[in-house]
């Protein structure tokens, strides 16, 4: 697309596991605005399915990525470096716990488990961040992906909630510790959406259907919709914009009850 928002820009999306995906919905945004795109992938299955779809986005590149393991990082934006000269923008939507603990109590969270939710959930944004900032001289943007569970409580969600809301907070710090460099730091707290890490949460299709009964617009969100809200703030229309939580989900989050008053 001719001057698209983000035309000119170049950016890396992580976090893409198939079509349904958030990480996946942003790249369509970003792409259909102009930006050239570089993806990480974990493994070989999702090397197949990564590659398979960025067929759709002519030019793109793609390099594997562990963001719990810093040597991988630092590979990985050697080979980003190998391409480009320097990049725009960075899409983090990356986040992992052990299906056992989004289930139950989350008092039985374990150690080790808490430990892992936490870094790959939350540390991976700073280590990419870190990885990011040389390749940003001229400033840049970076969008992380939440969710209402980091402010308040919905049973099941468990560990990820506390790791999301150390995401946040992290995004905050980073916003300050890269401001001087005029790189903007941000998050989405997007609405449930039916995605492969989200079948993992126990009670989703009630998250689902409370979030559609109650939301102001009744309905739920779809992923083309956070795409096009993580354009704006990857774009200069939101030069100004930095450590924020930017909710997309249908307003759900202003409700103070749910129902009508007599």
């Amino acid at each position: 697309m001719s001057n698209g928002l983000l035309e000119g820009k170049r950016g890396i999306i992580t976090g893409v596991a198939n079509e349904k995906s958030i990480a996946w919905g942003c790249a369509q945004a970003a792409a259909a605005q102009g930006a050239q795109l570089a993806f990480s992938y974990l493994g070989d299955a999702q090397e197949k399915r990564v590659k398979k779809l960025i067929e759709a986005i002519p030019g793109s590149l793609c390099f594997p990525c562990d963001a719990s393991d810093d040597e991988s990082i630092d590979a990985f934006f050697t080979s980003i470096k190998a391409e480009w000269d320097s990049i725009d923008f960075l899409v983090h939507s990356i986040a992992y716990a052990d299906k056992e603990d989004l289930a139950g109590r989350f008092v039985n969270t374990s150690r080790k488990n808490y430990a892992m939710a936490l870094d790959i959930s939350a540390y991976t944004l700073v280590a990419l961040a870190r990885g990011a900032e040389p390749l940003m001289p001229n400033g840049g943007s970076i969008v992380a992906m939440t969710y209402y569970g980091a402010e308040k409580v919905l049973p099941g969600y468990n560990v990820m909630g506390v790791a999301k809301a150390a995401l946040e907070a992290s995004a905050r710090y980073l916003a300050y510790d890269l401001g001087t460099q005029n790189i903007r730091v941000n998050c989405i707290s997007a609405g449930p959406v039916r995605t492969l890490s989200s079948a993992a949460i126990s009670g989703f299709r009630k998250m689902l259907n409370a979030n559609a009964a109650v939301a102001p617009l009744r309905r739920n969100i779809t992923t083309a919709e956070v795409g096009a809200t993580t354009v704006y703030l990857l774009s200069d229309l939101a030069s100004g914009v930095t450590g924020e939580t930017h909710h997309v989900d249908a307003g759900y989050n202003i409700l103070g009850m749910f129902g009508e008053l007599e």
